[in-house]
């Protein structure tokens, strides 16, 4: 069983509201995500938030509160790999809820670049590597080790990485997220 751990705690402060709550192509950000993950037949689906949103319903997932949330990424990527591990998850992909260019592809083609499930796989995008990403379990003490708001950079420095067209644009300005409108033929509703 994969599960898919979405990062929606952040506080958007760059963008000034919730990006979460973003509307392109007729869908939150938020919802986007965990409809890809969803198609890309992810089990359980856990969406991290901020206890400030903790009153947030989407059907077919889990809803988690990060109690650390100010702490930054770190604390909500916990979060997700300790519910993960607490239901015996073989790995996880973790996903930013706001990440556009993603696609069920993407994850499906992560998962494949896995090794059968058993070593990090990233996206590549920008000449870096990032989420969305898969983790083995045997990678989740790793994870549980994290601090801060730089998330798993580390740990993916040297993971297999399959390219994510667009990957790069991730919605946390004004500017980007009229890029986004422009790129996926959307209007914010």
């Amino acid at each position: 069983m994969k599960a898919a751990v979405i990062l929606a705690a952040g506080a958007s402060r760059r963008l000034g509201r919730p990006k979460q709550d973003v509307v392109l192509g007729g869908e939150t950000l938020l919802e986007r995500t965990v409809r890809i993950a969803i198609q890309a037949a992810l089990d359980p689906v856990y969406v991290i938030v901020a206890p400030e949103r903790q009153s947030s319903h989407i059907p077919g997932v889990t809803i988690l509160t990060n109690p650390d949330a100010a702490e930054g990424m770190a604390a909500s990527i916990r979060t997700g790999v300790l519910a993960a591990a607490h239901n015996q998850c073989e790995g996880i992909i973790i996903l930013a809820c706001d990440q556009p260019a993603v696609t069920p592809e993407h994850l499906h083609a992560i998962i494949a670049n896995s090794d059968g499930g058993t070593r990090i796989s990233a996206s590549n995008y920008g000449s870096r590597r990032g989420v969305p990403a898969y983790f083995p379990s045997s990678a989740f003490p790793g994870l549980l080790e994290l601090r801060g708001d730089i998330g798993a950079r580390d740990l993916l420095a040297s993971a297999h990485a399959i390219l994510l067209a667009n990957g790069e644009l991730d919605i946390d300005t004004a500017e980007e997220l009229a890029r986004a409108q422009i790129l996926f033929q959307t209007c914010e509703g």
